[in-house]
């Protein structure tokens, strides 16, 4: 089968690999399509990842063979991956919190043997879900992402009447705000590049501002706040400005949410999170029933996929050059691989 395999930062590969058998409690899928996530943009192009690496973990699919013990599935039905199955044992899987699951390995989900740029792909079948009737594939990939999304709103502790700030229009960003705008939430997008604010206005955003719009504050006025001031940010480009700007952009008692992966440390003003009751708070991957929840959003209609998803669908070989377009803003919309 064909494999696209990361080989050094910006290069991906087209390799020819036998196809995987599934072992005891794995399904054999045969991949449909799978988005291409910010993550992978981190691994395959700013070289986070280890040569031969096979990435995308965003994908729906139609099972083409079952390993031993596997009850429930049968082959030919169509798919949609899931999270990693979690103990459901420990303090934080019984309080309904399985991102922060006590016997999790690693910062990744691990129900794939190898990732899904890939013709057949071997999963965890308790990590599968079917496709919901009349929710074309192709949308049903977005699933992961949306979930990642919810996950972040959650987190941020968001109710009726308050108001957001979105930074960073990528692929998270621009499901954010949908989510956001589905809610009734006011969003103000902050993003440098004009396509991505003009997808975000186009998503139903209040104000799309470059960063360039933002006030920020010394530390000698600490309770100085900005005019833009909301209660929630969600931080969805995982960049150092973005993090420390979005930290000025907050009410008092407000809520700052890391949801995009960055490698660079910002710094923060102890003062002003003292004075004004600021929190900061991570967010990794999903809410309980996040994959449902992101499922039941996207068959509602109430999510503008045509305007998310960007038109043209590439080929494995054309893996390389998306990662380069996403990265530098040049698409602004998720990519789909198709890998037959």
């Amino acid at each position: 089968m064909a494999v696209a395999v990361y080989r050094a930062p910006g290069e991906v590969a087209v390799e020819q690999r036998p196809v995987p058998a599934p072992g005891p409690g794995q399904v054999l899928v045969e991949v449909g399509h799978c988005g291409i996530c910010g993550s992978d943009i981190h691994l395959m192009l700013e070289g986070w990842g280890k040569p031969g690496l096979v990435g995308g973990h965003e994908f729906t699919g139609t099972i083409a063979a079952l390993g031993d013990g596997v009850e429930g599935w049968s082959v030919g039905e169509d798919v949609v991956a899931g999270s990693s199955p979690r103990c459901g044992a420990c303090r934080r899987c019984r309080e309904g919190k399985p991102s922060q699951c006590e016997r999790r390995n690693g910062s990744i989900d691990a129900h794939l043997d190898d990732g899904a740029f890939a013709r057949y792909v071997v999963v965890n079948a308790l990590s599968l879900l079917r496709l919901p009737e009349g929710l074309p594939a192709r949308d049903a990939a977005l699933a992961e992402p949306l979930a990642v999304a919810l996950h972040g709103i959650t987190r941020s502790g968001l109710s009726e009447g308050d108001t957001a700030m979105v930074f960073g229009a990528g692929p998270i960003g621009a499901l954010t705000i949908v989510a956001l705008v589905a809610r009734g939430i006011p969003v103000t997008v902050v993003e440098p590049g004009e396509s991505r604010r003009q997808l975000a206005l186009a998503l139903g955003a209040t104000e799309a501002i470059a960063p360039d719009a933002l006030e920020t504050y010394p530390p000698w006025e600490p309770e100085r706040l900005s005019p833009r001031a909301v209660d929630v940010v969600l931080e969805c480009s995982g960049k150092k400005a973005a993090m420390e700007a979005g930290f000025h952009q907050l009410r008092r008692g407000g809520r700052l949410v890391f949801v995009g992966a960055g490698i660079e440390a910002p710094s923060f003003d102890p003062n002003r999170l003292l004075l004004n009751e600021l929190e900061i708070c991570g967010s990794f991957v999903y809410d309980a029933g996040g994959f449902e929840a992101a499922l039941a959003l996207l068959s509602s209609g109430a999510v503008p996929v045509s305007l998310l998803i960007d038109g043209d669908d590439i080929g494995l070989d054309g893996i390389s050059g998306a990662l380069k377009d996403l990265a530098t803003g040049r698409i602004a919309g998720k990519v789909m691989v198709v890998p037959r």
